[in-house]
């Protein structure tokens, strides 16, 4: 029912989804450019009509009842982003815990221009052993993507940089907001 009702809104609203790598039982989705609200829905949506599921990060604050049984059942992940706290060890034990797991991440961190990507979702990754799924949402073509895998080499600069480089054609909802900073 999920699968048929995504498809049917993604259709409507003219956008369509091109998938050529498997279905992994573990994996980090890298998700962008992310300049608005709404790449959250489409991405959403995207990635049901496929009849996959993927968990997204949450502030933990926003976990109360009954919002917090929603965002679960949504694949939300409450995480703490207390100073204190890492989050890459608390996804990496997530990881750890589940037979199957995989979790949208944007690494922009914000949908304002920001050419300082964030770089735990590789980290995260890297710990659990995992691949780095490479999704786009390009609203010039109308098309969501998850066409790349790729497998951090351990030189974290060099890896953002092909990471950032992959990107920098796609189009985002608000372009000015999209900076890639190469």
């Amino acid at each position: 029912m999920k699968r048929a009702l995504s498809s049917f809104l993604l259709k409507a609203l003219g956008w369509r989804v091109v998938v050529t790598l498997p279905d992994y039982p573990k994996c980090v989705i890298c998700v962008a450019p992310h300049t608005s609200n709404w790449d959250f829905i489409i991405g959403k949506l995207a990635y049901l009509s496929i009849g996959r599921f993927a968990g997204f990060m949450m502030k933990k604050e926003w976990f109360f009842p009954p919002l917090g049984a929603l965002f679960r059942s949504m694949g939300g992940v409450p995480v703490s982003r207390d100073r204190r706290t890492d989050m890459v060890s608390q996804l990496v034990a997530i990881f750890n815990e589940r037979e199957r797991f995989a979790i949208a991440i944007t690494p922009e961190a914000t949908r304002k221009p920001n050419a300082d990507w964030k770089k735990g979702f590789y980290y995260i990754a890297q710990g659990a052993g995992v691949p780095i799924v490479l999704a786009y949402i390009d609203y010039k073509e109308k098309r969501v993507g998850i066409e790349r895998t790729f497998t951090p080499t351990g030189d974290v600069e060099a890896d953002m940089r092909a990471i950032k480089s992959y990107y920098k054609d796609f189009h985002a909802r608000k372009p000015e907001n999209f900076i890639t900073g190469l």
